[in-house]
């Protein structure tokens, strides 16, 4: 009998730690997105440009993408950018279903980003012990996050939603909480959004436009994400 407990304590201890280490991991990698300060927003029409694009944003010194599921091209594009170039940390963006959450972590997505609190997606990725970030615009939906555990959450649609004024009212409650604020950050607003105290790190689009990849234009996009890359050093100093 004190042989069984023994080992029933040990199987307790081990899954303990397993759990941890895997929820450590979790937090570890949106640690990291953290301290790159930018995740660019990419829509992608086309897989094939998609490793030509990881390689510009990785030469302006930003190793990571967030490929938003609003083009057919994206799931493949996750799979290229994650089997060619492993040292960048891909996520999928737009994801409204846990059927998408699902296929975009089998292509190697690292994290899951949604545009809105969806209950199904942040359930399966917390299930399945994926990164995730849903947007909150609201204190209802930041308490919704925090009743899951989520600290870590995209402030969406940033700019239209009020931008820098609104986030500073709905952070002050919630100390413990970080957000990353995305929609109609740019490069001329972009110091301001890093400056606050909440911000994790800021989603922007304007570093990978659909037309600058399509036209193949990956030294524009180099240059814009150097430029991005020398605000957020020069912020966060």
């Amino acid at each position: 009998m004190k042989d069984i407990l023994t080992a029933s304590s040990i199987l307790a201890d081990f899954f303990f730690d397993f759990c941890t280490k895997r929820g450590q991991l979790m937090t570890d990698l949106l640690e990291k997105l953290g301290l790159l300060g930018m995740v660019p927003v990419v829509k992608i029409d086309r897989s094939e440009d998609a490793v030509e694009l990881g390689r510009a944003l990785m030469a302006g010194g930003l190793p990571c993408a967030e490929i938003t599921f609003r083009t057919e091209a994206a799931e493949e594009a996750i799979r290229r950018i994650s089997s060619s170039l492993p040292e960048i940390i891909v996520g999928a963006g737009t994801v409204l279903s846990a059927d998408q959450a699902d296929r975009a972590v089998s292509a190697g997505a690292q994290f899951i980003v949604s545009p809105g609190f969806n209950q199904k997606v942040v359930d399966w990725c917390l299930q399945n012990e994926i990164p995730v970030t849903p947007g909150v615009v609201t204190p209802t939906e930041i308490d919704m996050a925090l009743d899951r555990g989520l600290k870590i959450l995209k402030f969406f649609p940033a700019e239209a939603m009020g931008g820098i004024a609104t986030l500073k009212a709905i952070s002050a409650p919630y100390r413990g909480v970080k957000f990353i604020p995305t929609g109609g950050i740019n490069q001329r607003n972009l110091a301001d959004y890093l400056a606050q105290p909440s911000v994790h790190c800021c989603g922007g689009s304007w570093l990978v436009e659909a037309n600058l990849i399509s036209a193949g234009r990956f030294d524009e996009i180099t240059r814009l994400t150097k430029d991005a890359v020398s605000v957020v050093r020069l912020v966060r100093r």
